[in-house]
């Protein structure tokens, strides 16, 4: 049964959570690591890298302070396009715990990113992902536009989506914030 998620920017706080989230979803800690730099790198964006915590899960403790709802974790860090540099946001890591996937908290929490980085006036958002999943927020195949991995990437799974159509969409490679160590 899907859950009524509350998404938000990350807090201070919720940086031991998000790891924790992103430890348990993946097999090995890299995802986690790549989050933890991309937080100390220039890439970072405040206000989009987003969790989604469900209300009432876990039980209350003495401590509000201690209580962690995380289920989810999506986030939005700075790339460029082209030779040109022109900016855009990388997608990723995403990530939920295993207990809660299928039931909307990733979804939510991508959601609620592409919303606040449209507030904020980026145009283009890149993810490399699952071709089943990423087109239902309206990502589509980024060679459409020209753009490309500067890795080997399936057509289908580098997918780009347009959050303002007035502004021209770059074509090029993909040049990625250092953490990613491509």
């Amino acid at each position: 049964m899907p859950h009524a998620w509350i998404t938000r920017p990350e807090t201070g706080r919720d940086i031991p959570s998000i790891r924790e989230v992103a430890l348990a979803a993946f097999p090995t800690p890299l995802e986690a690591d790549l989050i933890d730099a991309l937080r100390e790198d220039p890439a970072w964006i405040p206000g989009l890298s987003i969790v989604a915590e469900q209300p009432g899960e876990p039980a209350a403790p003495a401590n509000p302070e201690d209580l962690t709802l995380i289920a989810g974790h999506a986030l939005f860090t700075r790339c460029h396009v082209g030779e040109d540099r022109a900016p855009a946001l990388a997608l990723g890591p995403c990530s939920v715990l295993p207990r809660h996937q299928r039931q909307g908290a990733g979804s939510s929490a991508i959601s609620a990113g592409l919303r606040a980085a449209a507030a904020m006036g980026e145009s283009l958002v890149l993810v490399l992902g699952h071709p089943a999943y990423y087109p239902r927020f309206g990502f589509r195949r980024a060679s459409a536009y020209g753009i490309r991995a500067p890795f080997e990437a399936t057509d289908e799974a580098m997918m780009a989506l347009v959050l303002d159509d007035t502004r021209p969409v770059p074509g090029g490679v993909i040049a990625y914030p250092a953490p990613f160590g491509v």
